[in-house]
Order: C-alpha cells, then structure tokens, then sequence
C-alpha cells in the first residue's frame, strides 16, 4: 500500500459513492466533546464553557482525516433551566472538506433533587467542499470532472441526556435530514454506476459512571456507541481515573478498531487540557503513526460552588 491520495481516497472517501454511509468524525476524548454529538448538554455543567479540539488521525498517511472542533454553551434563563452552545466542526478528508456549523438549546428538568433530564435540540447548516484534482486517479471519468464547491445542507437534529452527581447518560441524533451530496441524475453516461454519498442518521449512545476509590481517587468506566446504517457499529469503552481533583489518565478500546491511551491536567479551577493518542489494531497500523488528539477547555464561573466541586463529566 503507497502512502498516496490514492489509497487514502479511494479506499475511504470514494467508498462514500457507493452506497455507503458518510460518517462523522470520531473522538477519542468523547467524554469531553459531548456537545458536538447531543444537544441535550448545552448549559449542563452551569458554567459559561469553551472548548477546542484537534484530532489528526492515521498520522503519516496523505490524505488521511483531520478534525477542529469548537464549542461554546451556558446555562441561561432565570431558573438556569436552559441552556445554549453553538459547534463549529472542520473536518478534512483526502480532497473533501466538511464545515458544520449549529446552534444548539437544551431544557432541563430536575427529576429529584440531584437528578436532571435534558432535552436538546440541534440546528445548523452543512459545507461540503470536495476538489477531485488532488485526487490521483488512473482512468478519471464523469463522476470527477466536475468539484463540489460550498454545497450547504440543513441540519436538524436532536438529544436527550440525564445525570445526577456520578452517572450520566445520552442519546443523539444530530442530524435527521438525509443529505444527498452526489447522485446519478449529475452524470451524464448512465453506464457510469454511482449511487449516492449522503449524510445519513448517525444514533449516539454515551454512559458513564463515577466511583470514589480514596479520598483523593476516582475511577470512571464510559461508553460510547456510534452506529449507522450502511457502516460498522462503533463501539468504545474507555477507564479514566482522577488523581486529586488535579491529574487525568485513561485507556480505552475502540472496537475491531484501535487501543487509545488518555491524560488530562486541571491547570486551574478555569483551564483543562487533555491529550489523547491512538493506535490501530487493524491492518492499518503498518502504513500510519497512529492518531494524536489535543484538546482545551476553559470555564467562566458564575457559582464559586462549581469550582469547589468540580465535575468529572
């Protein structure tokens, strides 16, 4: 296998034209990105929140995926019973780019006096830019002739998330519109065989719960499970520890996919970042360096109770 858009493309971006599902992109560190997948935690943890992250994947290989995503929300409304976030999403594909941009609400009802359920809703629009030139391709024909340029879709989709104090789980679906990027009707030879790359209904499931192992110890088995019709289920299962309200480390495992290994460091009450890094226990593994993942994250507080009791989700 080269180490070329060729392998890259065809064998994953070019796999989307063929009736397959076009996925969103993947997290390592889903436990603190919640807000891209479900609306529902808009406003959750009552502080006025910023996040940034980046993820290269499959390091090495050209082409290869290469996600920025950037989140904002807060608790607003004078019972504080509602929040708002907005997420912006960048994700790089061989010669595709993807630009999601929403705005995302959630309401939220005390279910008892440390239990919350939240409903969400997302809304937005979808920027598909795909430039075929960088493509290298031996027989080019009808389907590569012609880029996509600034394609916006409509996005609407929604969540529902409950927590108490240590458990909390989640289900999404961001996007129940099924976009169509490309479609037979654009080619001019019927003999070409292309069907449709769309966007199709991603379902996200996340759990986890906290265990206090000591005074200064806390232990956090969580999941997450991606599925959509036309690809494989994904399934994560990822063991956190916080040492001393300070100091995160984690493993995880990706399903017939990767081993994932995790730090995070509060700097101060307001600053976190996280460091995640993955490697394939696929056949991939030979021809790629792995996966790395930054992220940051800082906090306006508005209660000082927040800061004294943080909360490890």
């Amino acid at each position: 296998m080269k180490k070329s858009f060729l392998a890259i493309a065809l064998l994953i971006l070019l796999g989307t034209f063929t009736s397959q599902a076009q996925q969103d992109p993947q997290y390592t560190q889903y436990m603190y990105n919640t807000q891209v997948v479900n609306p529902a935690y808009a406003g959750n943890r009552d502080v006025l929140s910023f996040g940034l992250l980046y993820r290269t994947q499959w390091v090495g290989l050209d082409g290869a995926p290469k996600t920025a995503t950037l989140t904002a929300d807060s608790p607003i409304g004078s019972l504080e019973n509602m929040g708002l976030g907005l997420t912006l999403v960048r994700d790089e594909l061989g010669p595709s780019i993807n630009t999601n941009v929403t705005v995302d609400y959630s309401y939220s009802i005390n279910t008892s006096a440390n239990t919350q359920l939240s409903f969400g809703l997302k809304a937005g629009i979808d920027i598909l830019d795909v430039d075929f030139s960088k493509l290298n391709i031996a027989d080019p024909g009808d389907v590569f002739e012609n880029n996509i340029d600034n394609k916006v879709s409509p996005q609407i989709g929604a969540g529902v998330y409950f927590n108490t104090d240590r458990f909390y789980a989640g289900l999404s679906v961001p996007n129940f519109l099924n976009t169509k990027h490309f479609d037979q009707s654009d080619i001019n030879d019927p003999s070409v065989e292309v069907t449709t790359a769309a966007e199709r209904m991603h379902y996200f499931f996340i759990a986890g719960y906290v265990f206090d192992l000591g005074e200064n110890l806390k232990f956090k088995p969580a999941t997450f499970v991606k599925a959509v019709a036309g690809s494989p289920l994904q399934a994560d299962i990822s063991a956190n520890f916080l040492m001393k309200e300070k100091l995160i480390l984690g493993v995880a495992y990706r399903w017939s996919a990767a081993l994932s290994a995790m730090a995070g460091f509060q700097i101060s009450d307001q600053i976190f970042i996280g460091f995640g890094y993955d490697v394939e226990t696929t056949d991939l593994s030979s021809y790629n360096g792995g996966s790395y993942e930054f992220m940051l994250r800082f906090d306006v507080f508005s209660k000082p109770e927040r800061v004294l009791t943080p909360r490890f989700f």
